[in-house]
């Protein structure tokens, strides 16, 4: 399947592509490609730098630092994990550096557009201003969470990953992510987390004008020459 833009803004960007060809494409000497990892992985590079951050704009500066710096490094990639994984993990560190924590890992990806769309239309008025105030209510209880519960309750429950990938990208055990997502929800309290869980995978949306910026962002700035082996 190939993206196709419109009539002369750029050349097609394919998206059929899995992350292991796309990876070895821009090495390859392809560095436009790496619009395609981006596109995949923008919203879970943002929860993670936002999980450790909280502030939006800090986040993002985090955010594009990190791509930068997968897309310099991308020849160390093994393939060991998945890129996914591999990319939160660049964006935690980086974000925990920011916040003066380290770059070490010590402590600790808005619903499809279409969909969005489609239920919006669905709902009345009402209906659509109760979600807004519950998608805020869970934003401001996910940011009061202590440093050590916030990470993992945004990788697993918010974004979705796997306790196994989750305990890769953070650098702790699968026993430790198990054990610190069940105070998470504890300390969220049962009343709020019942009413809100539905909600969460909605949470600090990066889609849209917001991807198109960081991509346009990145991609100027790697697109002068190959990335570093």
């Amino acid at each position: 399947m190939v993206h196709l833009d419109q009539p002369g803004t750029r050349p097609a960007i394919p998206t059929g592509l899995s992350d292991a060809d796309v990876v070895r494409r821009v090495l390859g000497g392809e560095p436009a490609l790496f619009e395609v990892l981006m596109r995949r992985y923008n919203q879970r590079v943002f929860r993670a730098t936002r999980s450790v951050l909280r502030g939006d704009d800090e986040s993002e500066d985090a955010m594009q630092q990190a791509w930068l710096s997968a897309y310099s490094h991308l020849g160390q990639f093994q393939g060991t994990a998945s890129f996914s994984t591999w990319v939160t993990r660049i964006a935690l560190n980086e974000a925990l550096g920011r916040a003066g924590r380290g770059s070490h890992l010590t402590s600790m990806e808005e619903l499809l557009e279409g969909h969005e769309a489609m239920r919006s239309k669905m709902q009345d008025p009402e209906g659509r201003a109760a979600d807004r105030e519950l998608g805020r209510m869970m934003e401001e209880a996910i940011d009061s969470l202590p440093d050590l519960y916030r990470s993992v309750f945004v990788l697993r429950e918010v974004e979705g990953m796997s306790t196994a990938d989750a305990a890769v990208a953070l650098g702790v055990s699968a026993e430790a992510v198990k054990i610190r997502l069940h105070r998470a929800r504890l300390l969220l309290r049962d009343r709020l987390y019942a009413r809100a869980g539905a909600a969460a995978q909605g949470a600090f949306a990066f889609l849209g004008w917001r991807c198109d910026r960081m991509v346009a962002s990145v991609t100027a700035r790697i697109l002068g020459g190959p990335p570093a082996a």
